[in-house]
């Protein structure tokens, strides 16, 4: 079965072809976004502290996280492009050696996390309780990375060759798993002890844990391992392979990385404005994360089918390409901000109880909302970028982006010491920074002629 067929007219892939492709992918981040409120619901009843501490650790986390991640995002465009040319058995190959990475790169980065944060962490936040609580999420989260380093190499495999409905089905399975054991073990039910933010951590720990044996199953039972090539034992570590991954993925953990490092100091940044608002600011975070993983669902989406049509040589359909994926993201996204415009309190009840909170959230709501609007055309063409393979052309424009950001950061909010609101409007700058230089690297043409 040959895998990307629904065209339109002109040869560009259809809108119901996008929809296919970003549907599960979209439905599985939902899934995963129920977690994060989860967490924020849980713990938003259980103090300011608690609250605030899960934004900080998960931030922290998360500057760990996407170094995985992002080497499993350059796996995926190497997928893609080799299934667009109908290459399938180099497809098995590009799994194994990133697989291989990934379990001996979880490790080590487990390992740094656990130690190098009592040292480090200490001098970066100001409240010793909120220190206290971060440290004590990190203790049991840092596990979770083996598990979900597994994951995003067989998550890459699934984006990259168009089949994504296993990426619905894994996440239900993460959801279901973590609610329960998020109530068990932070309130201490069915006879667990009650461990607070700890729970979280090892809640959602264990649940990624099930998630990734859910991927491992489902692709011995229902791929064709022999036409993707996974019956190549031989290749379970090839360092030709690996070096091709790695000229790929490397510039793929570090774009992320740095993004997560600065979204770190912002959180930092705001600590120092007090607990308040940084439990607002993680309010907002929680609430931001719903048009986002929209957004994100639509623009990886682009940057595997982007990758695809340059491996059929059909550049002529890249640009068509990327403004139905914009416009089609754009009918999704922008009733749901138009919502948090009009009715922020609705959403802001979600996660907490405390009226005093929601009045302190709602100036954020607003300016986040006016940056999620940017961001809809600004990540898709972030993701088509790096769809083309032009890998150090969208961490330059990190680089820059970021050190505009980082810059108005601490301008406004370490300098000036403005309301959280003010500083989520550096949001609006990072994201029409990117739009700008996303927009002019594409039109310049570039990507074209680029091999990989």
């Amino acid at each position: 079965m040959k895998t990307f067929s629904e065209f339109d007219s002109k040869g560009c892939y259809s809108y119901k072809k996008i929809a296919a492709v970003t549907v599960p992918i979209l439905l599985s981040m939902l899934m995963e976004h129920i977690i994060g409120m989860t967490d924020t619901a849980f713990l938003g009843r259980v103090s300011e502290v608690a609250l605030g501490a899960s934004a900080l650790g998960t931030v922290y986390f998360l500057a760990f996280f996407v170094l995985g991640t992002g080497f499993s995002f350059g796996a995926q465009i190497l997928i893609a492009r080799r299934n667009g040319e109908g290459r399938y058995r180099r497809i098995g190959r590009i799994c194994y050696a990133g697989g291989f990475f990934l379990v001996i790169f979880s490790l080590l980065t487990v390992a740094s996390i656990r130690y190098l944060s009592p040292v480090l962490l200490p001098r970066m936040i100001k409240s010793a309780d909120i220190c206290a609580a971060t440290m004590e999420y990190l203790d049991w989260r840092a596990w979770g990375l083996f598990f979900t380093f597994i994951s995003a190499m067989l998550r890459a495999f699934y984006v990259g060759i168009a089949q994504t409905m296993i990426l619905t089905l894994s996440s239900v399975v993460m959801v279901l798993a973590n609610v329960l054991l998020n109530y068990a073990l932070i309130f201490g039910r069915f006879g667990l002890p009650e461990m607070g933010i700890a729970g979280a951590a090892l809640a959602l720990t264990v649940a990624e844990g099930i998630a990734m044996l859910f991927y491992v199953v489902y692709t011995v039972r229902k791929i064709d391992l022999k036409k993707y090539g996974f019956d190549a034992v031989s290749a379970v570590f090839s360092p030709g392979i690996l070096k091709k991954v790695l000229s790929v993925s490397a510039w793929m953990m570090l774009q992320p990385f740095l993004s997560i490092s600065v979204w770190f100091f912002f959180f930092l940044a705001v600590e120092h404005l007090g607990e308040r608002s940084l439990a607002v600011t993680n309010l907002a975070r929680s609430l931001s994360a719903l048009p986002f993983i929209i957004i994100h669902a639509f623009a990886t989406a682009a940057n595997s089918l982007v990758s695809n049509l340059l491996g059929a040589g059909k550049t002529n359909q890249v640009w068509p390409l990327i403004v139905k994926i914009i416009l089609f993201t754009g009918c999704f996204v922008t009733p749901l901000l138009i919502s948090f415009i009009l009715f922020p309190a609705f959403w802001l009840h979600i996660y907490t109880d405390n009226q005093e909170l929601v009045k302190a959230s709602l100036n954020v709501v607003y300016v986040m909302s006016c940056g999620s609007f940017i961001q809809i055309a600004a990540f898709v063409l972030f993701n088509s970028v790096s769809g083309t393979g032009a890998v150090k052309t969208t961490v330059a424009i990190e680089f820059f982006n970021l050190f505009l950001y980082v810059i108005f950061v601490w301008y406004v909010v370490i300098y000036l010491k403005t309301s959280p609101a003010g500083a989520w409007s550096a949001e609006i700058v990072y994201q029409g920074v990117m739009l700008v230089c996303c927009l002019l690297y594409l039109l310049s043409g570039k990507w074209k002629d680029k091999k990989l």
